[in-house]
């Protein structure tokens, strides 16, 4: 088996890339990209590292799209060796970024090596989307390249992003969407006053306490084919001063929507409002729209990645929508199917971080599959 995506991979994370720092490795994967006929465009934005990079100017055009940036180590000394310092051990490669992602991006430039090198005069073009801007506020990457794209009506066909999505076996899942996430911050006011004078005061935790209770209770709803049930879940409340003698004149609670395509930002906003305003609350809410919901549904993209996976490992792989938010989010609004396919997220963001050696390879073969089916000289569209 060739060592070629396990190399760039042990490249990629002696490379240190803490967010938002790139560190050199679109330098990296810039070079092997140029030298296989790729036309490089840095799009840098506020100390961000973007890259577009392209093959080819017909269509279908596919593109590769991932981050080079990773997140903090947590403590040194609870890492079994240098977080960027690659070693195998017992069949496992670790690093900071081993799984998420510098083992997809070897693999997206190995895959393309190849496919180039066998088929020099393949349909359509083919683009990498790179940034070191997502683990981080994600406010300077993949969304500043997707403007610069939309605004000279560039538009991307199929987009494969590297996020690391096998649960159990390489390829057993594909995400074919995300959840949207909607925050809010609301300010419940009352009055502030002596805890042995409760007519004197208004205690907004109490009168928060029945709209509480109705909203842990609403179905926002069912979700459909592809999306579980949208979840609306409090992740702080504060109020009070610390004294055990005063009521408090606000609470603060802070919450989050999960959600899928069936409900709309707009539509969670009414729906919450009218529960505090039903409960005669006097309050603040300010909203934040982290990412909207985005769907690939099956057709050309999801029947090609599910082939390409089977091809290599036998599996037929699960189609889901769980976990957080991606770049995937921004990618959508100028690609109408995007799929993620990476290697397992058992120990993303964790101490000790790693990825199965058995499995760098042939996820590089994957990409390369897809590659394959939709743009070799006979694929049709």
């Amino acid at each position: 088996m060739s060592e070629a995506t396990l190399e760039l991979t042990r490249q990629l994370i002696a490379t240190r890339s803490v967010t938002p720092t790139d560190g050199g490795c679109l330098d990296t994967l810039g070079a092997r990209l140029s030298a296989i006929g790729f036309t490089l465009e840095r799009m840098d934005s506020n100390g961000v590292s973007n890259l577009w990079a392209r093959r080819g100017s017909a269509a279908p055009l596919f593109c590769f799209a991932g981050h080079t940036d990773v997140v903090p180590t947590g403590p040194l000394d609870q890492w079994q060796s240098d977080p960027f310092e690659p070693v195998v051990r017992d069949g496992m490669l670790y690093g900071r970024g081993a799984s998420d992602m510098k083992a997809s991006l070897a693999a997206f430039v190995t895959a393309t090596e190849r496919f180039v090198a066998s088929r020099p005069d393949h349909r359509g073009s083919i683009a990498f989307l790179l940034t070191s801007d997502e683990e981080g506020d994600a406010t300077d990457g993949t969304v500043r390249v997707v403007e610069a794209l939309a605004a000279r009506g560039e538009k991307l066909d199929y987009c494969v992003v590297g996020e690391p999505t096998s649960v159990t076996k390489l390829g057993d899942m594909i995400k074919n969407g995300r959840r949207g996430s909607l925050s809010g911050r609301l300010t419940v006011k009352g009055v502030q006053g002596h805890i042995a004078y409760p007519h004197l005061a208004k205690n907004p935790i109490h009168l928060f306490g029945p709209a509480l209770a109705e909203l842990a209770a609403i179905t926002w709803d069912a979700g459909n084919e592809y999306f579980p049930p949208t979840s609306w879940q409090i992740s702080n409340i504060k109020g009070g001063t610390g004294a055990t003698n005063v009521i408090p004149g606000t609470l603060e609670v802070l919450f989050n929507f999960r959600f899928s395509t069936a409900s709309t930002p707009d539509s969670l906003k009414a729906r919450l409002s009218a529960v505090l305003d039903r409960h005669g609350l006097d309050y603040d809410l300010v909203w934040t729209l982290g990412g909207k919901p985005y769907l690939t549904p099956r057709g050309t993209l999801v029947d090609a990645a599910g082939a390409a996976i089977g091809a290599v490992t036998g599996l037929t792989p699960e189609l889901s929508t769980t976990g957080g938010t991606s770049d995937g989010r921004f990618i959508a609004d100028i690609c109408e199917q995007v799929v993620e396919i990476g290697p397992s997220n058992a120990t993303i963001h964790k101490l000790n971080e790693c990825v199965a050696v058995a499995d760098i390879e042939p996820l590089s073969r994957i990409y390369e599959g897809l590659l394959q089916r939709l743009l070799g000289v006979e694929a049709t569209r």
